[in-house]
């Protein structure tokens, strides 16, 4: 079977099995370290490695009528998507409206890692995507969020007065945190130089994308080793939460796209954007609009669980659940 072989191949990728690596280095208490400048330096990296990209490929194809259906069904996966999680959390769940949107929120955005991790995927099977996606990233990053606190806002009247003092705060760190900026102003930057402005840096942010993200992996792979102690708090519901709502959202997002006539890159992309689930912008807009709401739940999920679930299985089951469609 397709899924099997893609599975088996994408599992076996140095950049999979450095995550691996870095998982249960920390769960035998390796003294493996990676610096935080470090970490953070290789996030920058990224952000403007796939900005530029995506700048230069609109560049080489223009804006097309795609561009816009784009547009529409990102904003589309960022209301549905947080609502059908909203809704389990709180009916099924039993989960208070607070942490309810907290996790909501979280699922409802995206994670920049996965993407990256889904287009290394797309790389090594030779399969073509728009560059706009990259845009379509960085604007999925907050419409779930607002949404989430919408909902919050309708279903606990108590918290009315708290998210309309925070809605500055919220508004900032929503719409200008580092990777929205970082992404929009690369991909506005690649737009404007071109083949030849890409040339002069490609050998340090092009060529070498895979290498940095096998490091970025076996942080990545640390971190999620040290949340594992937290499964206890986050309870067998939230655990089967955190891999069967990215199966609902690949789901919906498939749908979407093949109704919108997308390409399977970009489909592919869309849908492990929906699928994904934040851990950088969500958790800090939380904080500001939800301080209530409780860290262990929905850190230790997206990163912990959804993340590696995705990475491993979820980006080649979410390609063969596409092609079936086809």
């Amino acid at each position: 079977m397709e899924f099997i072989s893609d599975a088996l191949t994408n599992i076996t990728s140095p950049m999979i099995l450095f995550f691996v690596l870095g998982f249960f280095a920390t769960i035998l208490k390796s003294d493996i370290e990676i610096p935080d400048v470090i970490t953070k330096t290789l996030a920058i990296y990224f952000m403007i490695a796939i900005g530029l990209k995506g700048g230069f490929e609109i560049s080489k194809s223009g804006i097309n009528e795609n561009l816009y259906s784009s547009l529409i069904n990102s904003l589309l996966i960022g209301l549905i998507v947080p609502l059908i999680a909203f809704l389990i959390l709180k009916y099924i769940g039993r989960f208070d409206s607070t942490n309810a949107g907290a996790i909501a929120a979280h699922y409802g955005s995206v994670s920049v890692v996965t993407f990256v991790t889904a287009i290394s995927f797309l790389n090594g099977k030779s399969e073509p995507y728009s560059g706009y996606m990259v845009g379509m990233m960085a604007l999925m990053e907050s419409p779930a969020i607002f949404v989430s606190l919408f909902l919050v806002r309708i279903f606990n009247s108590e918290k009315i007065a708290s998210l309309k003092s925070n809605m500055v705060d919220l508004l900032k760190e929503s719409l200008f945190n580092a990777s929205v900026v970082l992404l929009f102003g690369s991909l506005l930057i690649g737009l404007a130089v071109g083949e030849k402005g890409i040339t002069t840096v490609k050998p340090f942010f092009i060529d070498p994308f895979n290498g940095v993200l096998t490091l970025f992996l076996l942080d990545m792979g640390m971190i999620a080793g040290k949340r594992i102690s937290e499964f206890k708090a986050v309870g067998l519901f939230l655990f089967f939460f955190a891999i069967i709502m990215p199966l609902i959202s690949a789901l919906v997002t498939t749908v979407l796209t093949q109704l919108f006539g997308f390409s399977i890159g970009d489909s592919l992309l869309f849908t492990v954007l929906a699928a994904s689930a934040s851990y950088i912008a969500a958790p800090a807009a939380v904080r500001i609009a939800l301080p209530q709401a409780n860290p262990a739940y929905y850190i230790t999920m997206s990163l912990a669980i959804t993340f590696p679930f995705n990475i491993m299985l979820g980006i080649p089951l979410y390609y063969y659940i596409i092609n079936l469609f086809r």
